[in-house]
């Protein structure tokens, strides 16, 4: 298809899409209309935005990772959980092999009355600065290639008026916008990777242009990647890291009426909530925030950094009703090992390792965490200022391989990802704390989704 041709479709998509809008507000009739090859469409209004997309709204279940799930000993139990859909490169809007693409998800999500469903866009230029294991396939520079080959395919389908009525959620390009804060300039955790992409703007334009293009859609609701408390929750991150956020939202033009909201945790392992201890304790004269675990962070667990990070984005210009997200696949730390109650106040170390639910080596591993569990199951509206706990990222599918594998999907190898690796700045040289014999990611991981089972919390 020509570039010409493609723009045509994506200018009617878009005039539909606003002759939506006004239908929905002068009484929603539907209105025959014709494009300039005289193909007939009736354009159906979509309902107006409302505050919480979950709220009332039945979400869309997977079928592939559904299937995945029962297929495994005690996955019945879970199968019919909502997950985010993840559109990680460009065949994926089509359907790569013999996998759903997302017109597939859409119409199934319509065939199961569901109310709204969820997307994860990935594919920046240059992707994952900081980690290989999800390195993507657009090399640092296809900025112009990322725009036209993967946002605006996807753009264009949502605007498609049969879906006008099906809410969609949108989490934005996760593990990008906070590496240009923790891992560029002199900092240890610095990478050359990630310093290239703060120097050609290619994370900020990218997320910028994808907020702007999907939100143009009346049913789209875009939540941005926030890290996760063991990521941005320091001094020198926190403020940082919401300032980079609202540049992303605001470059070439665009608005923070884009930004329906935020996402912490997202295919993360941070708790929840700590319960046997919380910021503000000392044990023999001091502080929590001086213990090895914690280490200064300003949070000791998810809920309480989501709601401390939303009061930062509102303050540095994001709208005052903006709503969190907290991904809560992974996180709930149950099974023999999780502590009943707080550790011995011998000294403020063994108080916090003794009563702390992540049991990770250190708060910094993320790639397939032995001893995680499911955590809390998808709830809308849990907490005050939390739109939902979701599963965005779908249990039981790999961080990354623990040792290389060739693939076509521009996936790297990550040591992060190989039980035998002793760790770097990023994690305070620790071990990595992975599962072995993990497929690249994305890839269906049997032996961790029996783990997940295993150590849910609330148990199954």
């Amino acid at each position: 298809m020509s570039r010409t041709h493609t723009g045509h479709r994506r200018s009617r998509a878009l005039f539909l899409t606003a002759l939506a809008t006004v239908l929905a507000t002068t009484g929603g009739t539907a209105l025959a209309v014709s494009d300039s090859a005289g193909t007939s469409t009736t354009a159906q209004a979509a309902a107006a935005r409302v505050d919480n997309p979950y709220a009332g709204a039945k979400p869309y279940v997977n079928p592939e990772w559904s299937a995945k799930a029962a297929a495994e000993p005690g996955g019945d139990a879970i199968a019919n959980q909502p997950t985010g859909v993840w559109l990680d490169r460009i065949a994926a809007i089509e359907g790569a092999g013999d996998s759903m693409g997302l017109r597939d998800h859409l119409d199934e999500a319509l065939q199961q009355g569901a109310g709204v469903i969820q997307l994860v866009i990935y594919n920046l230029p240059g992707r994952d600065c900081a980690a290989l294991a999800s390195n993507g396939e657009l090399g640092p520079t296809e900025i112009d290639k990322y725009k036209t080959g993967y946002i605006d395919p996807i753009a264009e389908i949502l605007a498609d008026t049969k879906y006008a009525n099906l809410r969609v959620v949108t989490t934005v390009e996760i593990d990008s916008l906070p590496n240009l804060v923790t891992n560029t300039g002199s900092r240890p955790t610095a990478t050359p990777e990630c310093d290239v992409m703060k120097a050609n703007g290619n994370y900020v334009k990218g997320v910028g242009y994808a907020l702007r293009e999907l939100g143009a859609v009346p049913n789209v609701y875009n939540y941005v990647d926030a890290g996760h408390h063991g990521w941005i929750g320091w001094d020198d991150n926190f403020a940082a890291s919401a300032q980079v956020m609202h540049q992303a939202a605001t470059s070439d033009g665009g608005s923070v009426d884009n930004v329906h909201g935020f996402i912490t945790n997202t295919a993360n392992y941070s708790a929840l909530k700590e319960n046997n201890f919380k910021i503000g304790d000392t044990v023999n004269g001091r502080s929590v925030r001086e213990s090895t675990w914690v280490d200064w962070n300003r949070s000791v667990d998810e809920l309480t950094f989501a709601r401390t990070f939303r009061n930062q984005l509102v303050s540095t210009g994001f709208r005052s009703d903006i709503g969190m997200l907290i991904d809560t696949s992974r996180n709930g730390w149950g099974g023999a090992d999780r502590p009943a109650g707080p550790g011995p106040t011998t000294d403020v170390n063994t108080y916090v390792e003794g009563g702390r639910y992540d049991r990770r080596i250190h708060i910094g591993n993320w790639c397939n965490q032995s001893g995680a569990g499911l955590g809390e199951r998808p709830t809308t509206a849990p907490e005050s200022g939390i739109d939902a706990y979701v599963w965005m990222k779908p249990p039981g599918e790999s961080d990354g391989s623990s040792k290389e594998i060739p693939n076509d999907e521009g996936k790297g190898f990550d040591r992060m990802c190989d039980p035998t690796y002793e760790g770097n700045p990023r994690n305070g040289f620790n071990p990595s704390g992975a599962l072995a014999d993990a497929p690249i990611s994305g890839k269906w991981f049997s032996a961790q989704f029996q783990e997940l089972l295993k150590n849910a919390y609330p148990q199954l």
